[in-house]
């Protein structure tokens, strides 16, 4: 179930593909899955949903998955660019998979508390997004994403116990895949995090959380899609600086 190193390479083609693939759900050309209409995304049907139980109003179902919207992009954000401080933005845009220069195994800020926190942030944002996709496409959206994560995860921990050996496996003993520990579960090797070249890194992310903040109070989800189009254009020109150096290598 692994990634290939083929599949990794690619692997920001393959989440551009899924996410496409949910909003535009092409499916339902053919299968009819999801209502017509201006509300036909997750996020108006979901506030329908919850309005029927007659615990809340329509209003106040639409402002609790915005929240929740808003949440899941925030943390998604934050996993990945406090992983990407210390990992090195020019690493984590890299086709290649990679292992410490040293050869060992680098763990510090949040490689002490989970293994993989970018793939979780990238998890987590996929909930804010599928908030705006149709219902089948949001389905769609967060199995494929959830399964793509995986795959993805499997292939760089396969390479790393390859490359490292007994370190990295002891590593992996003491550090959860993907629930983090409360607690660092090893200790710090002292390395500094590069964080302005990490929110560089993450632009994009940033950008959706920001847009779900400031411009999903108007409930317009099409205006959060044209955000969205616009911090992907955005996450290329910073690109075009965080790709100019990269940092020594660490743990993935």
């Amino acid at each position: 179930m692994k990634a290939s190193a083929f599949e990794f390479r690619i692997r920001y083609l393959l989440h551009l593909i899924v996410y496409a693939l949910g909003f535009f759900a092409p499916w339902n050309y053919w299968l009819h899955l999801d209502p017509p209409g201006p509300n036909a995304h997750s996020w108006g049907i979901l506030a329908a949903a919850l309005s029927k139980t007659g615990v809340v109003n329509i209003g106040v179902a639409f402002d609790l998955l915005l929240v929740l919207g808003i949440l899941f992009a925030l943390a998604g954000a934050f996993l990945r660019t406090w992983g990407a401080a210390y990992l090195g933005s020019g690493v984590v845009k890299d086709g290649a998979m990679h292992t410490s220069g040293a050869g060992s195994v680098i763990a510090d800020g949040p490689f002490r508390h989970l293994r993989n926190p970018l793939y979780v942030g990238t998890f987590l944002h996929t909930f804010a997004l599928a908030l705006l996709m149709p219902a089948s496409g949001a389905v769609f959206s967060i199995v494929a994403i959830g399964l793509l994560q995986v795959r993805l995860m499997l292939g760089e921990e396969s390479f790393l116990t390859a490359q490292l050996g007994t370190a990295y496996i002891a590593y992996c003993k003491l550090v959860p895949r993907i629930v983090p520990a409360i607690r660092a579960q090893v200790a710090g090797s002292g390395a500094r995090p590069a964080w302005g070249q990490a929110f560089l890194g993450e632009t994009y992310f940033w950008c959706i959380a920001v847009s779900f903040a400031a411009v999903g109070w108007r409930y317009n989800a099409s205006l959060l899609i044209q955000c969205l189009i616009v911090s992907v254009g955005l996450s290329f020109v910073a690109r075009a600086f965080t790709g100019m150096k990269k940092p020594a290598p660490s743990l993935p």
